[in-house]
């Protein structure tokens, strides 16, 4: 599909979307996405809102006929009964199954996603025709690996579906030397949770809060296997983050995450996968990676390999773009 953007787009986004002290993957998959439909010639008009507050005002302040593209956290609080003089798309990174979500995807022109895995799912669950626009990913050099494969890296917020208490549970089974994990993520989300897990973690599992730009890109220059024991994640940006530098990944079955890791061209998978909450399972591949050198070879080869079949953020923009140049032209011949 070649479609030309027609003009401009109404853009509702979570307010803390540029906010360094909490970034996330949905946060930098909007940003890097808005950015790009401006770079393609759309005028975007962003509307930052709290998730959770009234979305009526922000709504019945558009005017009619106006293409207005809302993200899915945001999406429950659409007023379902007054979009209809607008043109509606959500952009879905996950499925909560409420009733209002149900309902304001019913009442959109157009969904998006940012995996297969949740496109399939909403077609599954609400009959939902979606596109999916995966997340891209810049190039970055390759790191080099220590001969021992002790650094571990996991990098998410600490919150209870990203799993942190199931690595935590995994690395205490472990020898006490020989290996070092550095957690890097937010601990002010749910601080309960955060307290629980630094509680129960060894001694060297470290955790940094969050890390942006340089400071990010140096822990995964200083990572030989990229540890994500995520119970739920729709795709898992840190994936493709992590095997753009060739990192090898330690992730779950959870979802979109076998999709993520996906395979090199030769078949091999560039990591490896275990059940969600299985802090044993988690354990025997954690030792394995640590005590199997051809093991940890064989998964830095397919990491290298499945590196070169990344796409970037222009082919997600591109996408994002088709579906609303789409909506927008289908409005503009029914009036």
């Amino acid at each position: 599909m070649n479609l030309s953007p027609p003009g401009g787009v109404q853009v509702i986004v979570p307010d803390d979307i540029d906010n360094p002290a909490f970034p996330s993957g949905g946060n930098a998959y909007d940003r890097r996405v808005l950015d790009a439909l401006v770079g393609l010639g759309w005028t975007v008009r962003e509307h930052l809102v709290p998730v959770g507050a009234p979305l009526g005002p922000v709504f019945d302040a558009l005017p009619d006929g106006d293409l207005v593209l809302v993200d899915g956290l945001l999406a429950p609080d659409v007023p379902v009964d007054r979009v209809g003089r607008l043109r509606l798309v959500v952009l879905a990174h996950m499925v909560f199954g409420t009733p209002a979500e149900r309902a304001v995807l019913a009442a959109a022109d157009a969904v998006l996603t940012t995996s297969e895995w949740c496109r399939r799912h909403l077609a599954d669950a609400y009959g939902v025709v979606a596109t999916a626009a995966a997340p891209g990913v810049e190039p970055q050099p390759v790191t080099s690996p220590s001969a021992t494969g002790e650094r571990l890296l996991c990098v998410a917020a600490v919150l209870p579906h990203k799993g942190q208490d199931v690595l935590a549970d995994a690395l205490t089974a472990l020898p006490e030397a020989g290996w070092s994990c550095r957690c890097v993520g937010s601990l002010d989300r749910e601080p309960d949770f955060a307290a629980e897990v630094r509680g129960r973690a060894p001694a060297a599992m470290r955790f940094t809060g969050p890390l942006v730009g340089a400071d990010l890109d140096a822990a995964y220059a200083d990572a030989d296997l990229l540890v994500l024991p995520s119970r739920a994640d729709s795709y898992g940006m840190v994936v493709t983050e992590a095997l753009a530098r060739g990192i090898p990944v330690l992730t779950t079955t959870a979802q979109g995450l076998p999709d993520t890791l996906g395979r090199a061209p030769d078949g091999s998978r560039p990591g490896m996968l275990v059940p969600p909450g299985d802090s044993g399972a988690l354990a025997a591949a954690l030792r394995r990676w640590l005590t199997e050198p051809s093991a940890r070879d064989a998964l830095r080869r397919s990491a290298l390999e499945r590196r070169t079949t990344l796409t970037g953020w222009p082919v997600t923009a591109k996408l994002a773009s088709d579906v609303l140049s789409t909506v927008a032209m289908r409005e503009s011949t029914s009036r």
